[in-house]
């Protein structure tokens, strides 16, 4: 399959049906698995056979999602986990613990940012936040001996600055770390970031891969190049046995294209068991199927929208990478030539007042805390998830009380224009 154009890997990858199989994915909505020997279930637990014993672990159907995922990506192995939050915690807690030090773009999902600054705070792991425009000597500045992994995201949510893939990997793989990259709004229909130089790559699947607000989830594919035991000593979790699995030494057993991804699994999701259901997997391939489909009328729309806004008097500024004019555009046409996202930021003029006219008089674009859906949605944080937040709060934030971020859907671009104009009228 890996000679495979990704459309085609959109549709036929990670499960292939052998004669008289369903031709679709089947659900395997059971938890647990049947053996006919102790011993056979014993090779199971010893990381000794394939197979399956609990779902908490591992999953058939979740497995040949999985694989697609892998495929699309150019990975070596990848796993589901119950939401794009777990995937980020577990991506960086299978090779951090406490003592550890993470380098980290500050511009970065609000979740993950709190995850990586508080929660993980808590646990002994230290971050240092870099601006993703930083130059290379202050992202190498902020290394540290104990630094585990560098993380950021492709496209951010919602700041929508772009990632300079191949000037973080450089400065990771200098420093002996590896680079985590949160693929999430672009996709690898749009940028495929272990190309780049990314050694693991992350998803919140809830978003454009399921494409259809169905089912929450997330993902975590291995670029498998990434070599854990020419850096030992900071990885002893992967290179070391692994006293609660039988002594098992992840990355002698299983090499760089596996021990990651099968730690990640026998430790982390053993322990926190963050899995995402069958049900929610087969309704996420679902979607995987039309993603190629579907992102570049995403991007259109982004764009067309994009463009609309930025001659609108009415309109502050515009915030869209893909947009001449932007301050990223040039390196968002590096890593992605063909198109990023339908996710548009703007600020209106008027601020919190006229952004909660606006809002209340949009008929076909829905106010909701969702983006990268088939259908358009919109969200002014002013008004719903900071409204707790004074204006000069969050102008402190980076966040203007008049800020809008749209994610446009699949709808007509026109239909999504006279939409807009007609709620800018009513201010």
């Amino acid at each position: 399959m890996s000679d495979y154009k990704i459309n085609t890997k959109c549709v036929q990858a990670g499960y292939t049906p052998k004669n008289g199989e369903p031709r679709q994915i089947p659900i395997v909505q059971s938890t647990t698995f049947k053996y006919d020997t102790s011993e056979d279930m014993g090779k199971l637990f010893d990381l000794e056979a394939s197979g399956y014993f609990y779902t908490r672990l591992q999953n058939p159907t979740n497995d040949y999602v999985a694989a697609k995922i892998a495929e699309l990506e150019g990975g070596t192995a990848a796993m589901l986990t119950s939401s794009g939050q777990a995937a980020n915690f577990f991506a960086l807690f299978n090779i951090c613990e406490t003592g550890s030090h993470i380098v980290a773009s500050s511009s970065i999902y609000g979740g993950t940012f709190n995850l990586i600054a508080v929660t993980m705070a808590k646990m002994g792991i230290d971050v240092t936040f870099v601006s993703p425009d930083c130059s290379v000597d202050e992202l190498n500045d902020a290394f540290k001996d104990n630094t585990r992994a560098v993380f950021g995201e492709t496209i951010a949510n919602p700041a929508l600055t772009v990632l300079d893939i191949e000037k973080y990997a450089k400065a990771a793989h200098e420093h002996g770390v590896p680079l985590i990259v949160d693929n999430t709004f672009p996709t690898p229909v749009h940028c495929r970031p272990i190309e780049w130089g990314a050694d693991i790559v992350t998803h919140s699947t809830t978003k454009y891969m399921d494409g259809h607000g169905a089912a929450v989830g997330g993902a975590i594919i291995d670029s498998g190049k990434f070599d854990w035991m020419a850096h030992a000593d900071k990885f002893p979790g992967l290179t070391t046995p692994d006293e609660s699995y039988h002594g098992i030494t992840y990355a002698e057993k299983f090499g760089k294209e596996g021990a990651f991804i099968t730690k990640c699994t026998a430790q982390l999701m053993r322990d926190f068991g963050c899995i995402q259901s069958p049900q929610h997997a087969f309704i996420l391939n679902l979607g995987l199927e039309s993603l190629h489909v579907r992102m570049p009328r995403h991007a259109e729309n982004g764009l067309a929208v994009a463009k609309f806004l930025q001659n609108h008097p009415k309109v502050e500024s515009v915030s869209y990478p893909h947009l001449e004019g932007n301050k990223y555009y040039d390196i968002a046409m590096k890593y992605m030539p063909d198109g990023g996202c339908g996710v548009v930021s703007f600020e209106i003029k008027g601020g919190r007042q006229a952004a909660e006219k606006f809002m209340k008089n949009l008929k076909l674009a829905a106010i909701e805390t969702h983006v990268a859906d088939a259908r358009t949605c919109c969200l002014n944080p002013a008004t719903s998830t900071h409204r707790q937040m004074t204006d000069e709060q969050l102008l402190a934030a980076g966040i203007p009380a008049g800020l809008v971020r749209m994610s446009c859907g699949l709808e007509d671009k026109e239909d999504l224009i006279a939409d807009l104009k007609q709620a800018f009228d009513a201010i």
